[in-house]
């Protein structure tokens, strides 16, 4: 199977197609309290520019990443290269002023026109409405709203597909009911240790929705294993996610297969899984998620790893943001 994980896909309903794996530009955005580590300038641009020239040239980052940081230096990646090279994909997503959490639809504007501006571009493939759970749905849908005003650079051409990436199920349900999306973003929601996203899953592919599903790795134990990393969704992991994930390296080990390799190709055996977003802070990053794709995974992993029973159906963020409103 491995190697058949690397063609691209189609974008659901859509006539864009992309490769099944993207970079995901969150870490270039130097969030120190969000990833508890720096990347230079210099290795943003080498891992942009690294996974533009690799099966996996498809580039995911977003205004609010480093309040900008992030989306300048993809900017600044394509600058070198002269520009999106044919084929690839590039997307961001556009919201609240992480200053003062204002949502409206003025600020949304304002902040889509800076992403271009640091992006170099004058055209995306999609765009999403970013972290939505900022803002109420009416506000969000009101005449001029974000999602009006979002919508109004989508009849400019300026962006083909509308996206919305939230964070509780819940919210984006709402948005994809509307029948105004084209796309929907989960993270941290469905994971080997996580599968609150199911039902949302289900329901963006039931409707022809490109379903992409950020975080496999839980923002990093299911890659680099609890006894480095014992972190779940950017805050510290519950003691039965760590316990869980011991059991899958145990399983793994006994099958000389890489806990990350299992991790990524949960997420990219999904039929309903258009695109797994990775995040990517170094050159070689980019080389090692392709060759985690590649691996022949045997189907009795799989099966041990089903007969630990279900994983968690919790929200693993809705203590993360409690002090938010």
């Amino acid at each position: 199977m491995g190697k058949d994980l690397l063609n691209r896909r189609k974008f659901g309903n859509t006539a864009l197609e992309v490769p099944p794996v993207a970079m995901g530009c969150a870490p270039l955005g130097d969030m120190l309290d969000t990833f508890l580590y720096s990347v230079p300038e210099d290795e943003a641009i080498a891992t942009v520019k690294a996974a533009l020239a690799s099966p996996f040239d498809y580039i995911d980052t977003a205004a609010l990443y480093g309040d900008g940081v992030s989306e300048q230096r993809v900017g600044q990646a394509l600058k070198e290269l002269g520009g999106l090279p044919d084929g690839a994909v590039l997307q961001t997503k556009a919201g609240r002023n992480p200053v003062d959490n204002d949502y409206s639809g003025e600020t949304v504007k304002r902040r889509f026109e800076r992403s271009l501006e640091l992006l170099g571009v004058d055209h995306l493939d999609t765009v999403f409405l970013h972290d939505a759970e900022w803002t109420t749905f009416d506000a969000a849908m009101a005449p001029g709203g974000p999602v009006e005003v979002l919508r109004s650079y989508q009849d400019q051409g300026v962006f083909d597909y509308l996206g919305v990436a939230s964070g509780p199920n819940e919210v984006e349900l709402q948005y994809i009911e509307t029948g105004l999306f084209d796309a929907v973003i989960t993270h941290n929601r469905y994971t080997l240790l996580n599968t609150n996203a199911d039902p949302l899953i289900d329901a963006a592919a039931a409707r022809g929705l490109a379903v992409l599903n950020a975080a496999p790795y839980g923002s990093g134990m299911l890659s680099r294993g609890p006894d480095s990393y014992p972190r779940y969704a950017y805050q510290q992991a519950p003691e039965h996610l760590i316990e869980r994930t011991e059991q899958i390296r145990e399983i793994c080990n006994r099958h000389g297969v890489p806990l990350a390799a299992a991790a990524l190709q949960f997420s990219m055996l999904d039929p309903r899984i258009t695109v797994t977003i990775v995040g990517m802070s170094r050159p070689e990053r980019i080389a090692s998620t392709v060759e985690l794709a590649s691996i022949d995974i045997p189907n009795q992993v799989w099966d041990e790893i089903e007969a630990l029973g279900p994983a968690d159906a919790d929200d693993p963020e809705i203590y993360r943001f409690k002090d938010k409103k």
